[in-house]
């Protein structure tokens, strides 16, 4: 491998030609992410690769793997894997809090087979149904230490047939005896860590993964409806990686820190894979991560301690961090990357007033691997997510009523599409013979990904989004991009956060209204911010009817904004207010329901059942009518 061709200069907008005047092909990537981790073990094999924190509060004990070391971990697992039957085409299911286990466990998992990670927070239905499509027959899981609640989830899944083997892993820097595990009828249990420890550190038993392997199937979303199982390739992922480990603002001294759930895209390609290229150290934070209330009180103390240079987090958690007092030197942070949902310019200013350390904003998804534009500190481009990675290709396109696209020039908004060696293969459908099935589901088109996503791309190629297509608010048949109206509520300020949705109206089939989060001390009024928006919101239609403060806006496990919460609420306090006439509702709920909202309405046993009905039949909404006995 060239190392000049390897790392060009990528510090600047203007690289990205001389960048691309080198095809990929000759710019000798590894052929798969084990490949990935063999090189890094082979050039540093001393160098720590990870170090992991067991809680946040714990972050001066933690366990430290070098890269040599991890490789062996990794070989053990993957050879354990091999002996339970698992092949190629074979999914590994995964379902824990990150800890040290996990991270081998899943490199593991995509050298024997493929890696399909799971959100322990979905419910068990889900869980259930992604272990059927992807066809997991063997399950890495937390176990009764580690997080009771995926225990007794996954092992009740156990006990019901869908598993041949169940691996349990321990808390990092687990204390005491294990926890007994009593037998499963037909079922091999035991801990990941036992039954492997006769296995082979120094190599891998099995056929080694081609780029071409699929290496991960990633759930995407879950809160509307049953997940959809994304398909990545090796290819993709290493290349994906490379481009994020391009980045010349990061040498290989950096220290970054990870702390977003491993069943998510962010944690196993910018913060497991990239920083092998290298071989930088990753510090792990325990397994709440971001969601560790203690995290917050130690944060910067962790900076300093580690010197981190490099985080990757949503939004919300810079909001938190620009409130916590700093009492030490954290100078070695200069790249803080910020995706998942919109960065609000009131975070923005207070976080870097708050640290001098300049946010930098990317754009991504799980269906093109994972990141598809950076920003540039030096550069800052306000209301764009970056500039499109190297040999990623993008454009935005009006799609007509017969689904044709056409091309949209510079500065015209539509819907973003991307090219390129990330884009995914498919959703899982099936399994046959030859392996999983996979099929676009409408998304892919000659190569292209429909993201889904409302942009427009400046004339410097910068990517400005406008929410979801599928956001959009139709207001008597006027389309209003719910962007317009959270910008205006986001100049706001004391406003942290802001998402419009359509509220169901009888005359024009949705209003628009929004909801907001403030700042801590924040003053303004429901009243107030109405008046602001009216204001601030140029065009009329798009104006909200009504702002609504909320403590926090609903989002995905994540970190993304979830707009059918929003919905569902809008729905509720609509039907509230066209029912207050009638006196026998007992109640009036809505919720999100296979991926639409659902309302529900209580009535008395003497109730109107058909009156009520009638004013529900005025709305375009799904609805169901109980009556109380």
């Amino acid at each position: 491998m060239t190392e000049d061709l390897l790392w060009p200069r990528y510090a600047d907008p203007s690289d990205l030609p001389e960048i691309e005047s080198v095809p990929l092909v000759e710019r000798g990537l590894p052929e798969s992410t084990y490949a990935l981790l063999e090189r890094a073990a082979t050039r540093w094999p001393d160098r720590t690769a990870v170090t992991i924190l067991p809680e946040a509060a714990r972050w001066r004990e933690p366990v430290r793997r070098s890269y040599s070391q991890l490789l062996a971990e990794v070989h053990r697992y993957a050879n354990l894997l091999h002996s339970l039957g698992v092949r190629r085409d074979d999914a590994v299911a995964l379902i824990a809090p990150n800890c040290a286990d996990l991270i081998p466990a899943t490199l593991a998992a995509q050298v024997a087979g493929i890696a399909a990670p799971i959100n322990g927070g979905l419910s068990r239905q889900h869980i259930a149904e992604l272990l059927r499509r992807s066809g997991a027959r063997v399950l890495i899981a937390a176990g009764p230490e580690l997080a009771p609640d995926i225990w007794d989830s996954v092992r009740e899944l156990a006990e019901g047939g869908l598993l041949d083997a169940l691996l349990v892993l321990r808390p990092t820097v687990a204390a005491g005896a294990p926890a007994w595990l009593s037998e499963i009828d037909n079922v091999r249990i035991g801990y990941l860590e036992d039954l492997a420890v006769e296995q082979d550190s120094s190599s891998f038993a099995g056929q080694p993964p081609a780029a071409s392997d699929l290496s991960a199937l990633f759930h995407t979303g879950g809160t509307t409806g049953i997940p959809k199982l994304a398909a990545h390739r090796h290819v993709g992922e290493v290349a994906n990686a490379w481009m994020i480990a391009a980045n010349s603002m990061l040498d290989e001294d950096a220290v970054v820190f990870a702390a977003l759930p491993l069943f998510h895209v962010n944690a196993l390609v910018v913060t497991l894979l990239a920083p092998m290229f290298k071989g930088q150290q990753v510090v792990w934070a325990g397994p709440l991560g971001y969601r560790d209330f203690a995290l917050y009180g130690e944060f910067w103390n962790i900076v300093a301690h580690y010197e981190i240079a490099a985080m990757s987090a949503v939004p919300t958690v810079y909001a938190v961090l620009a409130q916590c007092p700093i009492a030490a030197d954290i100078s070695s942070l200069r790249f803080a990357m910020v995706g998942a949902s919109p960065l609000p310019p009131a975070v923005r200013e207070s976080f870097q007033v708050h640290t001098s350390v300049t946010l930098v904003e990317g754009y991504g998804l799980t269906e093109a691997t994972c990141a598809t534009a950076r920003s540039f500190p030096e550069r800052p481009r306000p209301g764009a997510v970056g500039q499109r990675m190297p040999y990623q290709n993008v454009k935005v396109v009006r799609i007509a009523a017969d689904s044709t696209w056409m091309e949209l020039p510079s500065g015209a908004t539509g819907v973003l599409v991307i090219s390129g060696p990330t884009v995914f293969g498919g959703y899982v459908t099936g399994r046959d013979e030859r392996g999983h099935v996979l099929d676009g589901l409408g998304t892919l088109t000659d190569g292209w990904l429909n993201t889904g996503d409302l942009a427009h791309i400046d004339d410097d190629g910068f990517i400005h989004l406008h929410g979801r297509a599928k956001d959009l608010i139709i207001r008597g048949g006027h389309n209003i991009d719910p962007a317009v109206i959270e910008d205006a509520l986001l100049t706001h300020p004391q406003v942290t956060a802001a998402g419009a949705v359509g509220r169901p109206n009888v005359h024009a089939g949705e209003v628009p209204v929004a909801y907001v989060a403030l700042a801590p001390g924040a003053d303004v009024t429901e009243p107030e911010l109405l008046v602001w928006a009216s204001e601030h919101v140029h065009e009329r239609a798009a104006a909200p009817k009504t702002v609504t403060v909320l403590d926090a806006l609903p989002v995905t496990d994540v970190g993304k904004p979830y707009k059918l919460g929003l919905r569902a609420d809008a729905t509720r306090r609509e039907l509230l207010e066209a029912l207050a006439v009638v006196d026998t509702v007992r109640s009036v709920s809505a919720a999100v329901e296979d991926g639409m909202v659902v309302a529900s309405v209580e009535l008395d046993p003497s109730a109107d059942e058909q009156a009520v009905e009638g004013i529900l039949g005025r709305y375009a909404i799904t609805w169901k009518v109980v009556v109380c006995q």
